[in-house]
């Protein structure tokens, strides 16, 4: 529970990891308003986020870029603190559409900082990722890893976290937690929110859900012949709605803290791509064909977080295992076969 009831302002608050915040937030006593253009995000969400809680909260429909609309926002709710969760998110899309990536993902985030500071709001939670990273020199990525995104997505992320770490360190009001996300799965243990991919998934979890249903026939594996166990990529994967607590225990830190502090969320361990599909086969009962296909440009073998400096200062630790991302990635799935359509 936080100590104190605060405003809070979530940008992209009906994307997935957003909408999955938002009861987190208003479970621990938090005021909340949301703004999201709904490009990605689906209103949908918000109906059930409130439905979970069982009680309200704003809502504004506004792109991030628009500076304007967006200062309005703010003079009228008043946050203590945001929670910057909106922009642009697939890497693949990101590498045709740089512009469009740095325009939403960068300029969009410098005109929320400075409607925040007309408002008189100087705490930020950044919704950063560990594309941040690129391939890793050594494992566990820990946040003094060298940064070297491989593309404009991860770029645009980096980007941003470097405006905030300047802007810190000229305004010393001003608090940012840059939290880092590795890989999160999973769906809210009501069924009632999740990932809703479009199209075909690109990530692996949503993918093996679309297989268990039959939406899709097989699962593709990209590459077993990395220099790890079984040969398959391996992954930090963190359960949604831990990922979602620890933007309470950021929120937290930033009420007593200065400064820009950069943290990695994940489970502190790798999972295979094998190891994940034997493990949701057993959670779920479903089975997963599988066939082994080329490697993708750009993977890595393995990727993993170390999380201790999050354990340290934000009190914060992930969890839930492996097993119950899969069951409620499947709990979800099963009730939602069409997502939020």
């Amino acid at each position: 529970m936080s100590p104190k009831s605060q405003r809070v302002l979530v940008t992209g608050g009906a994307g997935y990891i957003g909408s999955h915040t938002l009861p987190e937030l208003m479970m621990a006593g938090h005021e909340v308003h949301v703004i999201d253009d709904l490009s990605n995000g689906h209103g949908v969400a918000l109906e059930r986020c409130r439905q979970i809680v069982g009680r309200d909260f704003g809502f504004s429909e506004a792109d991030i870029r628009d500076a304007a609309r967006v200062s309005e926002v703010i003079r009228a709710f008043g946050p203590d603190v945001v929670i910057h969760f909106a922009g642009l998110k697939s890497p693949s899309e990101s590498i045709e559409k740089p512009d469009l990536y740095r325009e939403v993902n960068v300029i969009g985030s410098l005109r929320l900082l400075d409607a925040m500071r007309a408002g008189g709001c100087q705490r930020l939670v950044f919704s950063s990722s560990a594309a941040v990273y690129g391939p890793p020199d050594f494992l566990p990525i820990s946040e003094d890893h060298p940064r070297r995104p491989t593309t404009p997505y991860g770029a645009s992320k980096a980007e941003v976290e470097d405006i905030l770490v300047q802007e810190a360190a000229k305004d010393t009001t001003l608090t940012c937690a840059i939290l880092r996300y590795f890989n999160p799965v999973g769906a809210h243990a009501s069924g009632l929110i999740g990932e809703h991919p479009q199209d075909i998934p690109t990530n692996l979890v949503p993918y093996i859900v679309d297989v268990a249903r039959g939406r899709l026939p097989r699962l593709n594996v990209f590459g077993d012949d990395y220099g790890t166990p079984d040969g398959t990529g391996v992954r930090d994967y963190i359960h949604v709605t831990d990922l979602a607590r620890a933007h309470v225990a950021a929120l937290d830190w930033t009420a007593g803290a200065t400064g820009a502090r950069e943290f990695n969320l994940g489970a502190g361990e790798g999972t295979s791509v094998r190891d994940l599909i034997r493990t949701f086969e057993t959670a779920t009962g479903r089975d997963i064909p599988f066939v082994v296909a080329p490697r993708r440009p750009g993977d890595v073998a393995s990727s993993y977080a170390d999380p201790g400096r999050a354990e340290r200062e934000l009190k914060w630790k992930a969890e839930l295992t492996l097993t119950d991302m899969c069951r409620s990635a499947w709990a979800w799935g099963a009730r939602n076969p069409e997502g939020y359509a």
